[in-house]
């Protein structure tokens, strides 16, 4: 499976310190986003890129190496933070196999983001671990009233904040014209989703195509970080498979490769985090 790729983070015209950190090489492709403050957030983020940066430089890797990961962050955040309250989104993918064919394992903790490109088409692939989120999953707002919200940075779901990490998991097949978008919410709490698709149509190099996306964030506003990770895919997948692996805890065995779920995964209230 071959990829391109390119990368970009701005601390914004607001916060004082940057607490997103990325992580573009393949297999895993991911963004971090901290809270918590400074000497919190920032190294909350940073310490789940170290850990899913010893999958580095392998040709793929598999849902339990992931999920290895997310247990190991969760742990050195308890272990260096001492009970401070912080925590981390986690959002990416991670190139898979299935079948022997080439995948996208999607994965996400927290309201970071990743969308798919395809066909001249957007479409959000995770779902965010959010209060608003599960407030338009109820059918209590609107998409344009949950962006205004007032406690649209309320999370669910994050990752050292609660007991156990509990990411949600998604099987893509790489299809052979696939981009692939991973960032903060930084990025569309600033930017409509058509004006991220148009960057995302016109700009073929990722590295502009990430670095304009930060730029217009900033641009609009950067009440946030921003960071973005753009992937651009050249190959040819298997069959048309989607799937909802089991959550944190159930096990991540062979079986749960046979489970074929078309369902979006809705997020569960655990503990709650709010970003400042």
């Amino acid at each position: 499976m071959r990829t391109s790729w390119g990368s970009a983070t701005d601390r914004g015209r607001v916060r004082s310190v940057n607490e997103d950190a990325l992580l573009a090489f393949p297999p895993v492709f991911l963004v971090a986003d901290g809270m918590g403050g400074h000497d919190a957030g920032d190294v909350a983020s940073r310490l789940a890129v170290e850990e899913f940066a010893q999958l580095a430089g392998r040709p793929t890797t598999s849902a339990d190496e992931v999920h290895g990961c997310f247990i190991r962050t969760a742990d050195r955040i308890r272990e260096a933070l001492d009970g401070r309250p912080c925590g981390t989104t986690v959002a990416g993918v991670a190139v898979t196999e299935h079948e022997g064919s080439a995948y996208w394992l999607v994965f996400n903790v927290g309201d970071s983001r990743v969308y798919r490109w395809a066909d001249g088409q957007l479409r959000q692939i995770s779902v965010d671990h959010s209060v608003v989120q599960e407030m338009l999953d109820r059918g209590e707002i609107t998409p344009d009233e949950a962006r205004n919200h007032p406690e649209r940075h309320v999370l669910t779901r994050a990752l050292g904040s609660g007991p156990l990490p509990e990411p949600d998991y998604w099987l893509l097949p790489a299809g052979p014209h696939d981009r692939l978008l991973v960032c903060s919410d930084g990025l569309t709490g600033e930017l409509e989703d058509d004006v991220i698709a148009q960057v995302l149509a016109e700009l073929a190099d990722a590295q502009d195509a990430a670095q304009q996306l930060v730029e217009l964030a900033v641009e609009a506003g950067g009440h946030d970080n921003v960071s973005t990770v753009v992937v651009d895919v050249a190959t040819s997948g298997g069959g048309d498979v989607h799937m909802t692996l089991p959550r944190a805890g159930a096990g991540l065995g062979a079986g749960a490769w046979d489970e074929m779920l078309d369902g979006a995964t809705v997020p569960r209230a655990t503990t709650t985090g709010s970003k400042p």
